[in-house]
């Protein structure tokens, strides 16, 4: 069948959300319509559910790769994931295949299907350290003020937006739209094991750098599908969170990466309390929250999904969540057939409060019909 765009808002308050409520404009003032329609779309969303993603999902899981229609997601819930996180990690150095390994050309085919399927897709960057060439984990030098304006190294930078800013550009749907996409570059920022990080950098230079480099492809690279995402690591307060923010002309999103270790009680307690400081900050900014990277490594407890993750998120006003990738049998961040939490996935993905591809699509987030 197919649904149209004037049915988006019957179908959102259905849903529970609140369609009547003022909607703001992308930071980038032009944003393509289709990203326009999409920032829209998950405004209208937040009070409904929190949108659910899993990073490469289509591309590989456990005990597979590159099998075309394949999800760990999938095989256990029936649906995909609503968002698809992705890396630009390695297009720096004009490599075929992403720091994961994915073949680039592949990633881009992906990419593309969960858009024509209505879902929604980001990307991180771990790009290499343009001052030495190393690893985006090499912190050996003050990088940052050495990429900015002026710096050493700033040619070399500038050099590697190009080439990032090329292939985002080239993400293209049937009718030659540019196909929006949810852009974190420098995530886990107050953390201190990337080159960004605020080890090595004052929170001046670090906005310089994010002001530069949203400036430089929005304004240089003329790249306007993309929604920006700023996500840190740990912080305490609304203080320690808006000590490197860049200004809410720069970002779209705010949020934090967090990961479940030894304490799934500290988990909760720090999910809460961040998502607390998070919601004060977002209304008085007017910006989406997000728990940009999440999960706990092989899930060992059976019933994480809803005793554990989902009442915390139930809790806040939560644009998305996103669970890390399925890498290998021993690094994996949703359950496959058989996994321990699979049946509790399963719980999860029934929950009126989280949103898989299998509700979402029919949303028509892109401002658009679309075919099932």
């Amino acid at each position: 069948m197919k649904i149209y765009t004037f049915f988006l808002a019957v179908t959102l308050m259905i849903n529970g959300a609140s369609a009547s409520a003022q909607l703001y404009n992308p930071c980038d003032k032009k944003a393509t319509h289709e990203t326009r329609q999409l920032f829209n779309s998950m405004q209208r969303l937040v009070g409904a559910g929190a949108i659910f993603g899993h990073h490469d999902d289509t591309a590989y899981g456990v005990g597979w790769c590159y099998v075309d229609g394949q999800s760990d997601v999938k095989s256990v819930t029936g649906s995909y994931p609503a968002m698809y996180g992705w890396d630009l990690a390695k297009i720096e150095h004009d490599s075929v295949r992403d720091i994961n390994g994915i073949l680039f050309k592949y990633q881009k085919k992906l990419v593309k299907e969960a858009y024509e399927r209505g879902g929604i897709n980001t990307f991180c960057w771990h790009m290499d350290n343009p001052a030495n060439g190393k690893s985006a984990w090499d912190t050996s030098m003050r990088t940052v003020k050495e990429i900015l304006p002026g710096g050493a190294y700033h040619q070399v930078y500038t050099q590697w937006l190009d080439k990032g800013a090329a292939w985002l550009a080239d993400m293209k749907g049937d009718n030659g739209e540019q196909i929006p996409i949810l852009f974190r570059p420098f995530h886990e920022l107050t953390g201190n094991w990337f080159w960004w990080c605020a080890n090595t950098s004052t929170p001046e230079e670090f906005k310089e750098l994010w002001r530069f480099t949203i400036d430089y492809i929005r304004n240089k690279k003329q790249l306007h599908n993309l929604l920006i995402v700023f996500s840190e690591a740990d912080f305490n307060s609304e203080a320690e969170f808006m000590q490197r923010y860049p200004g809410d002309e720069y970002v779209d999103f705010i949020g934090f990466d967090n990961y479940c270790y030894n304490s799934v009680a500290d988990y909760q307690k720090n999910l809460d309390k961040r998502l607390d400081i998070l919601d004060a900050i977002a209304s008085k900014s007017h910006k989406l929250v997000c728990l940009a990277e999440t999960g706990y490594e092989r899930i060992p407890q059976a019933d994480w999904w809803t005793n554990v993750l989902l009442p915390a998120i139930s809790r806040h006003k939560l644009s998305y969540v996103m669970a890390w990738r399925n890498g290998r049998p021993d690094h994996y961040y949703v359950p496959y057939p058989g996994q321990v939490s699979e049946a509790d996935f399963r719980k999860f993905f029934n929950n009126p409060r989280i949103l898989f591809e299998n509700r979402l699509a029919p949303l028509a987030v892109y401002g658009r019909y679309i075919s099932r």
